[in-house]
């Protein structure tokens, strides 16, 4: 009996995490006293946070998750206490693979809209963990370069939700085995939570008397502070994450070196002042290119250097973790393009602000080294996201397509690199001087609505392009897969050849897309427009022998690019062969 009983009560006490809405709560405020002890490798957490009531029902349950590593101290509404469980919660948005769970029992319910204001404590350590990474199989080695957190006695840098849970959230679990699930999860926070406000008054405190270090974030840092007290130094600032959109709150804290430029920021380590000034450098060179597409910087860049040479770099709205290699000037160029891109033009949509970064990219090298270098640098992102696509497309289903859509989707390789793809069409649809028009009349504040800026675009064109961004933007159909179906030359009484070409889409998705007629001496460029699962035709005229006709030049991203080409064949006498043609079947 006595087992029996102790079964019931364990039911009674748990029963709360069976029936919990983790997502009710949107928390709309933080205000975190937040204390690092280096030695130790400690943090501890005292502060206010609000949330509110999103669902449709009355919560008596509030869910409360930070990192495994850490531990709840206390939990309150105003100054009493409130009962709450704590457990182990199995999740890798977190580097340690799980997070510390607290479900609170609220003194009474909370209706839809309504909100709490909760006190809460926290503490523990952030040491350099891979455990979510090893368990999937990544050989540790690699994995400490991707989850690089850690509070360290020398250098200290940690990033939030999606890497160390250092304040609090409320997410289903989610694991890095399972498909996309993490990033999906991730995505969801995000967008759960963009107007929120954290603020946070961050104090690091360590012995000796060396330099002090510099302690940054990824918001905006005010009122910083050093005092040294009995042989210990106490170095505090406010920083402030207002909203917190699209960026992760993160922090770090480091002996640097600071180089100011008019629109860059780069803190690094003393001794890579040379790489930062490259760094520098770079972001001058590459201003007017911005300039011209998207306006001038609204803030400046923030460049945070990595301790470790090999760490995965990371940004975070403006600022950009990442270590600086001192000779890699290409790296340097790019990264300057992709961050110049993010603060000079901003939006809340992920394939918008990421996706324009990386165009940019390509648009810069397209500047420098023309179009074919610029093609090859967008190929190298293709392979990724073209197998990222395949498991939606062999399901077929309709509300995989809308949730994998680039307006909603949380996947990286869609919101940037096919974003890229995208916005590259576009500019090849309508020209560099329409698309600039439409990004100057780009107003984030007024984007309410995902045909917000398809329908700028439109205007600016007057041109139907409905079908482009339903296949593309509003919906994940796939990809185009084109073939050239047949290439009929005809010889012209006046001398040359006209040669009909017909194109087959065997994809799910349409586009306007480059045919390149090669001759004897040169070639033909022409474009021609293919919706999903049909054929079009286009006639090209030569003046001399036409060789081979290849349908896309790489800057339209297809399923299969093995059968774009098809050689011509022209009878000796001149005149038409029944059969103009033989398939090539290279990849062009």
């Amino acid at each position: 009996m006595k087992g029996l009983w102790l079964v019931f009560l364990f039911c009674v006490l748990h029963a709360p995490a069976w029936s919990l809405d983790r997502e009710a709560f949107t928390f709309t405020n933080y205000n975190l006293d937040v204390r690092i002890e280096p030695e130790q490798q400690r943090i501890g957490a005292r502060g206010r946070i609000t949330l509110r009531n999103d669902s449709a029902s009355p919560q008596k349950y509030i869910c409360l998750q930070i990192s495994s590593s850490l531990g709840w101290r206390s939990i309150q509404i105003g100054d009493k206490s409130v009962e709450f469980i704590a457990q182990s919660y199995t999740s890798d948005v977190d580097h340690t693979g799980a997070l510390s769970e607290a479900i609170v029992t609220l003194p009474q319910e909370i209706a839809p809209h309504g909100t709490v204001e909760l006190n809460v404590g926290y503490e523990g350590t952030i040491a350099l963990d891979t455990t979510r990474l090893e368990r999937i199989g990544v050989p540790k080695e690699v994995a400490k370069h991707s989850d690089w957190d850690e509070i360290g006695k020398s250098f200290t840098a940690v990033r939030g939700v999606g890497y160390v849970t250092w304040y609090p959230v409320a997410t289903e679990s989610a694991s890095l085995s399972d498909g996309n699930s993490v990033a999906e999860t991730i995505g969801q926070w995000k967008r759960r939570e963009s107007y929120a406000s954290l603020e946070v008054k961050l104090h690091y405190q360590r012995s000796g008397s060396e330099k002090p270090p510099t302690p940054l974030c990824s918001g905006t840092e005010t009122n910083q502070l050093y005092l040294e007290v009995g042989g210990a130094q106490l170095v505090s600032a406010d920083c402030a994450f207002s909203p917190i959109d699209l960026a992760v709150p993160s922090f770090a804290i480091g002996n640097y070196g600071t180089l100011e430029r008019q629109n860059i920021t780069v803190y690094h380590l003393p001794e890579h002042k040379p790489a930062a000034e490259n760094f520098a450098l770079a972001d001058e060179v590459e201003l007017p290119f911005i300039t011209e597409w998207f306006g001038p910087p609204r803030e400046k860049v923030k460049i945070v250097e990595l301790q470790d040479p090999h760490s995965s770099p990371f940004e975070s709205g403006p600022t950009l973790l990442t270590p600086l290699v001192q000779n890699d000037s290409t790296k340097y160029s790019l990264t300057a393009v992709h961050q110049l891109t993010h603060v000079a033009f901003y939006s809340s949509r992920l394939w918008i602000y990421e996706g324009l970064a990386h165009f940019a990219q390509a648009a810069s090298i397209e500047s420098k080294s023309g179009r074919q270098a610029a093609v090859d640098f967008m190929d190298s992102h293709r392979a990724a996201f073209v197998a990222a696509e395949q498991p939606f497309i062999e399901k077929h289903d309709p509300n995989i397509a809308a949730a994998e859509s680039l307006i909603n989707t949380s996947t990286e390789e869609f919101y940037r690199s096919k974003a890229m793809y995208v916005w590259w069409m576009l500019r090849d649809m309508v020209g560099d001087a329409t698309l600039k028009h439409a990004l100057a009349a780009y107003h984030s504040d007024q984007d309410k609505e995902p045909s917000y800026m398809p329908r700028l675009i439109e205007e600016q064109t007057k041109r139907d392009l409905e079908w482009f961004f339903d296949d593309w933007v509003y919906r994940d159909r796939g990809l185009p897969d084109f073939r050239v179906e047949s290439a009929y030359p005809r010889k012209l009484a006046a001398g040359g050849y006209l040669v009909t070409v017909t194109i087959e889409n065997l994809g799910n998705a349409g586009a306007e897309v480059p045919i390149i007629l090669k001759f004897e001496g040169g070639e033909i460029r022409k474009r021609l427009e293919v919706r999903a699962k049909s054929k079009a035709s286009i006639r090209i005229e030569t003046a001399a022998t036409p060789q081979e006709v290849t349908v896309n030049d790489g800057s339209v991203p297809e399923s299969d690019m093995s059968n774009n080409s098809y050689k011509i064949a022209i009878a000796d006498t001149g005149k038409e062969v029944g059969e103009f043609g033989k398939r090539a079947g290279e990849n062009r």
